[in-house]
């Protein structure tokens, strides 16, 4: 049994359905929107040129951002066993932990709250905070139920050795043990520390999955916004903006995924889904910038539920699954220069991408 295989389909099938559906549901009419762009004309060739432009530049820095932490093996300093890998893995927490309170929540409050909305149910009940604590409950009930069955699929299992195999490998000093989630055959005593092992690699898949669902989410969420403007002047800053943005998440994701030790195969799946998303939602923004009206009833709702859901994975899986368990650890505890560092990269992180909501 393989994990990484079937929350990546998973992952796929939510890409899909948000590329052909999210489309459909924000296309809708509202007066708000004559009264918001009257004083911003458009100005759709000039706009285009920018967001081909986006299409390319955002495209590289994801791929750059999520590249960099997997070339662990050849860069001794993006080693994971390396003290510094520690402080770039704090700096891409912090990223990841202010773009969901910075960026993405306050956009849901934003949307779920306009005056272009009802103000009932709308004005009467803070729909974002619960869409967003609900999100966090269920990665955290994704998370431990997905963490607890394939550790009971792992270590509850009998294995299946027969009398004189036993007697043979006891007599050579050790055990065969197979292991579906290192997708391999080993050699050794099946002690407790392998145990915990395999157990800690079981948990980095999840979480980096888990982690990879939330920034796509998002990610095609903000590309659609971008390619359906037709203000130039809104698009300028958003280029560059986004460009760094989609470097640092990269940075965070990708320092989940080289701790997972995927096979080659996933780990390609997985840059490239998270390289392509935020793309994809321009050219599908591009296709609908005629048709789509951003203030309308269905795409604030649409698109504010979809961001509050997004902040509560983040926040969760930032907080939880990144920053408790590296601070934690007993590594960073003993070093107090560690922990420093640690801090100092965590601040960075969430200052610089607290600095980037200026402009986006």
């Amino acid at each position: 049994m393989a994990s990484a295989p079937t929350l990546c389909i998973t992952a796929t099938n939510l890409l899909i359905l948000l590329i052909f559906f999210l489309p459909s549901l924000v296309l809708s009419d509202c007066s708000c929107d004559e009264a918001e762009h009257s004083d911003h004309p458009s100005n759709g060739g000039e706009s285009l040129k920018y967001k081909l432009a986006a299409i390319a530049s955002i495209l590289v820095a994801g791929a750059a951002g999520v590249s960099i932490p997997l070339l662990g093996k050849k860069v001794p300093a993006l080693n994971p066993e390396n003290h510094i890998f520690f402080m770039i893995k704090a700096f891409a927490a912090g990223v990841i932990l202010a773009t969901g309170f910075i960026h993405i929540l306050p956009e849901a409050f934003e949307r779920l709250t306009s005056p272009c909305l009802g103000e009932n149910p709308w004005g009467k009940f803070p729909f974002t905070g619960l869409v967003a604590m609900m999100s966090a409950i269920g990665t955290l009930m994704v998370d431990t139920f997905a963490t607890g069955y394939y550790k009971r699929q792992h270590f509850s299992k009998p294995k299946q050795v027969t009398a004189d195999e036993e007697r043979g490998q006891e007599h050579a000093g050790h055990v065969h043990v197979h292991t579906h989630a290192t997708h391999g055959h080993a050699h050794g005593s099946a002690s407790p520390s392998d145990e915990e092992s395999l157990s800690d690699l079981i948990r980095r898949r999840i979480v980096s999955q888990v982690l990879e669902l939330g920034i796509v989410v998002h990610s095609v969420i903000i590309g659609v916004s971008l390619g359906a403007s037709q203000r130039p002047e809104t698009i300028k800053p958003l280029l560059a903006a986004l460009s760094f943005h989609q470097f640092f998440e990269g940075l965070g994701l990708g320092g989940c995924i080289s701790q997972a030790k995927f096979r080659f195969s996933t780990m390609a799946m997985m840059v490239l889904f998270f390289s392509i998303t935020t793309p994809v939602g321009i050219v599908l923004g591009i296709g609908i910038s005629r048709i789509y009206h951003e203030n309308g009833p269905t795409a604030l709702i649409v698109e504010g539920v979809f961001d509050a859901a997004s902040a509560g994975i983040l926040i969760y899986m930032a907080l939880v699954d990144l920053l408790a368990a590296d601070f934690m650890n007993p590594r960073l505890q003993s070093s107090l220069r560690l922990q420093l560092g640690a801090n100092i990269s965590l601040l960075l992180g969430t200052g610089c991408m607290s600095f980037l909501a200026k402009w986006a």
